[in-house]
């Protein structure tokens, strides 16, 4: 609740944001605040394919975070930054994951 209302604060007064969600348990409660600036729109149960985080989890998950095992959990932090930090820099990969081509202007 605490990043959406960080979220509305920084939309501009007369913008107005829509926010894709899936489905987990903390996106569909009922406790979430509402705001005027912000539309929640959740996905479609089951349905990975437009959910771009979905295909970057997998990758993090296959290229870095998989088969490996952790000391602590800084150690995991440490893991889980680095894989994004190596996925951040690379914007085709970004593109090639994250695009729809039926998305596209």
């Amino acid at each position: 609740m605490v990043h959406l209302e960080h979220i509305s604060r920084q939309i501009p007064t007369e913008k107005h944001a829509v926010i894709v969600l899936d489905r987990a348990g903390w996106h569909t409660t009922k406790h979430l605040n509402h705001f005027e600036n912000i539309t929640l729109l959740p996905l479609p149960a089951a349905s990975p394919e437009l959910n771009p985080c979905e295909q970057i989890w997998k990758l993090l998950r296959r290229t870095h975070l998989s088969n490996r095992s952790f000391k602590d959990e800084k150690d995991l932090l440490i893991a889980c930054s680095n894989a994004w930090c190596d996925f951040a820099k690379n914007a085709s990969l970004i593109s090639s994951l994250c695009s729809r081509e039926w998305a596209k202007l």
